[in-house]
């Protein structure tokens, strides 16, 4: 239930009484809230759905296990890209993913956020920045351990489905850089 809390629906209708759904790229994310409202706006976002990541892990480690941990880090990202209270038309994860996992091992999240601003700040492609930082999740986790492999495995393949209209886009070279604004829809 926590994943289907969307910061970027709320932020979208306090700000600005708009459903951020049908604005810009029509995800309920924090780029498409940077594009739509602005930076600030997009902090917000990004804070609130990583935070409802850690406190999904939060959750299930106080009252069980570390499996049970990943597993409600799996569940909290299913929840933000397909959530119930709004049709499963939701974002793609990777806000969410970050806080879950931080939470789950903050070292190697560390290192993978790391690659993915230096590929985002070289590049300019979000999209390739977050799938590249997500791939290198589970090969890092790899060595705590094949729970945390199958872990970061199956958080790295909710992020590429999520993203492959971004990977076409990429391919094509029509994929839009964080400095371009999106056309409404």
């Amino acid at each position: 239930m926590l994943g289907n809390f969307s910061a970027s629906y709320v932020i979208g209708k306090l700000s600005a009484d708009i459903d951020i759904r049908k604005y810009g790229s029509g995800n309920a994310g924090t780029t498409n809230v940077m594009r739509t409202l602005g930076y600030k706006a997009a902090i917000f976002t990004l804070l609130i759905d990583c935070l409802k990541g850690v406190l999904a892990v939060y959750i299930a480690r106080k009252f069980g296990s570390e499996n049970l941990a990943m597993m409600a880090g799996v569940a909290v990202v299913v929840g933000h890209n397909w959530p119930a209270l709004l049709d499963f038309k939701g974002g793609k994860g990777i806000a969410t993913t970050i806080g879950v996992a931080l939470s789950i091992h903050f070292n190697t999240a560390l290192i993978c956020i790391f690659i993915g601003i230096i590929i985002l700040i070289l590049f300019k492609y979000v999209s390739l920045a977050a799938m590249i930082a997500i791939t290198l999740l589970p090969i890092f986790l790899i060595f705590q351990g094949w729970n945390y492999f199958v872990f970061g495995l199956v958080l790295c393949l909710l992020a590429v489905y999520r993203h492959r209209q971004n990977i076409q886009r990429l391919l094509q070279g029509t994929e839009s850089k964080i400095t371009e604004k999106l056309k409404v829809k």
